[in-house]
């Protein structure tokens, strides 16, 4: 059996109206900022009960954006974590601001929140929690604390489309929340795109700006800006797929619950899953100190597994200059290690995921000790 990660084709229903719809864009030159942005702006605005979208080139361009949208000064900080993507921190440091970085929590793989809050000072102008594999951060402390203190919480879902917590879309608990619709995401492109959520109609304004080289008007160029413009096609196969999505996410979360019973028993470790939140599994994770193993193992059988971020962000050469070293932030090294990622997608068959467990059982099974499930 092969066993992949991704099946486009299933994302597309009615596929022949929907390239007639895309047949008349082209023809009739709708390419840059068209209605199909607006009309996908609105409805993914509708769909997260937010005021405001804004549609932008990438997820990386929506974080650059929020954060030079905040017009703060290059001594002013910005606290994230370590065990994040790349595009989390480069984006701190493309605005201009200078990232610190607070280690992982050892259950729920996010960030640790009282390290986090640990970690403000007087120059901290930004806490940028990120809902890393669809799990959405706890937010609520996180909320209270950068009220009483005047930062501002700016959020990277870019991996966590449609997830809640008590029945909030996140992206929307904060000023700014940042999506990616990179092919690879639970709301996917057939390229790349992003978009930034807020309720903050000023925000909304400079944003609207930023992506349009600074343009407040055709040639009036009010400040220094990006050209970063959500593409009018992949706006339209955004619009196609938004209605299903809620569904897709509901599926992920039955395969991975057929994953966690069928790989119970195992010498593995979950990503926690609490009560009140709707974790949408844009990845399914398993911790494991043979993860290099299993992966060739895995995929020596045909499973289309994978290994997301095995070099942290403090130990990334890109980043060498802001002297942090190896063991300064210990649970993000240990995750950088361990993490496996298992195929996810909402149609995986009950018999994928049998066989997909059947493999990491044959070459667990007694391998090591237990590291315990939560």
């Amino acid at each position: 059996m092969k066993v992949q990660r991704y099946d486009y084709l299933s994302q597309f229903e009615r596929f022949q109206e929907f390239m007639a719809d895309v047949s008349r864009m082209i023809l009739d030159g709708h390419y840059v900022l068209s209605e199909e942005v607006s009309e996908f702006e609105r409805a993914f605005g509708a769909y997260l009960q937010c005021s405001y979208v804004v549609g932008v080139n990438t997820g990386t361009d929506a974080l650059l954006c929020s954060l030079k949208s905040l017009a703060l000064r290059s001594d002013h900080e910005v606290v994230t974590h370590a065990n994040t993507f790349n595009a989390t921190v480069a984006a701190i440091c493309l605005a201009g601001l200078k990232p610190v970085l607070v280690d992982a929590e050892e259950n729920t793989f996010l960030m640790n929140t009282k390290e986090a809050l640990g970690a403000i000072t007087s120059q901290t102008r930004v806490l940028l929690p990120v809902h890393l594999y669809g799990k959405p951060t706890p937010m609520q402390e996180l909320i209270r604390e950068t009220e009483k203190k005047g930062i501002h919480l700016v959020e990277d879902a870019a991996q966590a489309h449609g997830a809640r917590i008590d029945g909030q879309r996140v992206g929307t608990f904060g000023v700014l929340g940042c999506f990616s619709f990179h092919p690879s995401k639970n709301l996917a492109a057939a390229g790349d795109g992003g978009a930034i959520a807020t309720n903050e109609p000023k925000i909304s304004e400079d944003l609207r700006t930023l992506r349009a080289l600074g343009q407040s008007s055709q040639n009036n160029h009010v400040l220094p800006g990006y050209n970063s413009k959500l593409d009018s096609i992949q706006a339209k196969v955004l619009s196609w797929k938004l209605p299903s999505l809620d569904i897709w996410n509901q599926q992920r979360r039955k395969v991975a619950s057929l994953y966690r019973e069928r790989l119970r028993d195992l010498p593995l470790k979950f990503q926690s899953w609490n009560e009140g939140e709707e974790h949408v599994f844009h990845l399914f994770v398993i911790r494991t100190d043979k993860r290099d193993q299993l992966l060739n193992h895995l995929q020596s059988k045909c499973v289309d597994a994978v290994i997301r971020y095995p070099v942290p962000i403090h130990l990334q050469p890109a980043f060498s200059q802001y002297g942090w070293r190896r063991g300064q932030f210990p649970i993000a090294e240990a995750l950088a290690r361990e993490l496996l990622c298992l195929p996810i997608r909402p149609n995986l068959t009950v018999a994928e995921i049998d066989y997909v467990a059947d493999c990491v059982r044959s070459f667990l099974k007694g391998h090591g000790k237990k590291l315990g499930t939560v």
